[in-house]
């Protein structure tokens, strides 16, 4: 007998608080709900009878994020007791039983290793009518072995390795994910293979340390060989990858994203602090001088490419000698846009324990600093394309900008965002469209001058369900 006796499938939500590895496993998560039976709720109808949030504990505010949705989904929960709440991800992995403690209407905790477990979790959560709390210490089954359900059909996230071997003392990943864990180059490649047969035009290689690719299985220059082989894959037009670390960031990197057509222009490296003293205190294996050297010979073999970023500000200690080198090093490195945190303590971090935390409003004075400087810097690197021509993938989600413009958006190949009057064109996400740069802001550019279709999408616009085997054994829900 089905797990459900209603006359339609349950459907689902979930609910993704994080980085794009949670992004990832987001749609593994909702591939193997909709392998298990259930059906896609829309966000915005309120009728879903399961809501999974997929948490992060490395944002900012990431538990308070967690618990005021949880907060939010009481009434609900006591209005609708068939209603399910399952949280999984970082912030599982770390609070396990603290999550039912503090919101007990939650149904289900699982971690970040057994993903593969929610469909089975949810199904004895029902029969139980308790809830029930899984993590694991080592991964059961590599997420994008899984299936998914992706939200574009035109781009789409492959993972190569999970986990992480560094040590930064502001980091809680590492106990959270595991060590590294690399995937077989073949099975990528098959992977991306299979995505571009169902219309994907752009995949981006993902890991938390996605340069040091290959470390597990021993084979030097695995992550620049691995670019080459994408670039021999018929159909991929564009590769992307993140997040690499400066210290695995080697020479044979550049040469092939230089060397192979469809990778892309763009390098997004996390700086985190452009002081050596506080990159010491980080336990970031590099310093500001290999840091801008990387840059320097990457615009070397790319001219074109842009270079963003991570930024940490007011990590313990940092003093405003040491804060006037980071801007320093935003100023000499030029880049396109740069992502800037406010430190703020992980409970299980070295840095939680130092001594001089900054006070929190010499860190807000600093962050707000930080961001007009980088601010006014993109801005200048943006104003450099104007009359240029661009070539955008129109966004998923029909890349609308707003009404009142018609503009549709998208990102260029230096992975620029880019608002374009398509000018009589009807386009649809996937789509290529060219166009001449018209306006710099410091976020973005718009491009509508000699607007020209240069590609339809290869399929419509709509998810798909590739990456993994259905016949799982999963409990199945609803009709059939």
């Amino acid at each position: 007998m089905p797990a459900n006796d209603m006359s339609t499938p349950l459907r689902y939500e979930v609910r993704t608080l994080g980085c794009q590895m949670n992004v990832h496993d987001s749609e593994r998560m909702a591939g193997l709900l909709e392998a298990a039976g259930y059906q896609r709720a829309e966000a915005a109808d309120g009728a879903a009878d399961v809501i999974v949030f997929n948490t992060c504990a490395v944002r900012e505010n990431a538990d308070n994020k967690l618990y005021g949705n949880l907060g939010h989904l009481r009434p609900l929960k006591v209005a609708n007791p068939r209603l399910q709440i399952a949280v999984g991800g970082c912030l599982a992995q770390k609070d396990r039983g603290e999550i039912v403690r503090r919101a007990p209407w939650v149904d289900v905790v699982f971690g970040t290793h057994n993903i593969g477990s929610l469909p089975v979790l949810l199904a004895r959560a029902r029969a139980e009518r308790e809830a029930q709390v899984e993590i694991r210490e080592s991964l059961e089954v590599f997420p994008s072995t899984l299936p998914a359900r992706r939200d574009s059909a035109h781009a789409a996230w492959v993972s190569i390795s999970v986990g992480c071997n560094n040590t930064c003392t502001f980091c809680i990943v590492p106990a959270l994910r595991g060590k590294e864990r690399d995937r077989r180059p073949g099975e990528i490649l098959a992977e991306v293979r299979a995505l571009v047969e169902s219309g994907v035009a752009e995949v981006t290689l993902l890991g938390q340390n996605v340069n040091a690719y290959g470390v597990e299985f021993g084979e030097v220059g695995a992550f620049a060989a691995l670019l080459r082989a994408c670039g021999r894959i018929e159909g991929l037009e564009r590769v992307r990858f993140t997040s690499p670390h400066p210290r695995d960031f080697t020479d044979d990197v550049i040469e092939a994203m230089a060397e192979t057509a469809n990778v892309m222009p763009h390098l997004h490296m996390p700086l985190q602090s452009g002081s050596d003293s506080v990159l010491r205190r980080m336990r970031r294996s590099y310093r500001r001088e290999r840091y801008l050297g990387i840059i320097d010979r990457v615009r070397a073999a790319m001219p074109e490419a842009a270079i963003t970023t991570d930024i940490i500000v007011g990590f313990p200690g940092e003093t405003e000698a040491e804060f006037a080198d980071t801007v320093d090093v935003v100023r000499a490195a030029r880049f396109a846009g740069a992502y800037t945190f406010q430190y703020s303590k992980r409970p299980g971090t070295p840095a939680a324990q130092m001594p001089d935390q900054v006070p929190q409003d010499v860190v807000t004075d600093r962050y707000g600093r930080l961001v007009e400087v980088a601010d006014d810097v993109a801005w200048a690197e943006n104003r450099t394309l104007l009359g240029h021509q661009v070539e955008v993938l129109v966004a998923a989600g029909d890349g609308r900008k707003d009404a009142a413009t018609h503009r549709v958006s998208g990102r260029a190949r230096d992975n620029r965002l880019v608002h374009i009057d398509p000018a009589g064109f009807d386009p649809q996400p996937g789509d290529l469209l060219a166009a001449r740069v018209t306006h710099a802001a410091p976020h973005h550019l718009v491009a509508d001058d000699a607007v020209q279709l240069v590609r339809r999408a290869l399929v419509p616009d709509g998810a798909c369900a590739v990456g993994g085997p259905v016949g799982l054994g999963l409990p199945r829900v609803g009709p059939g």
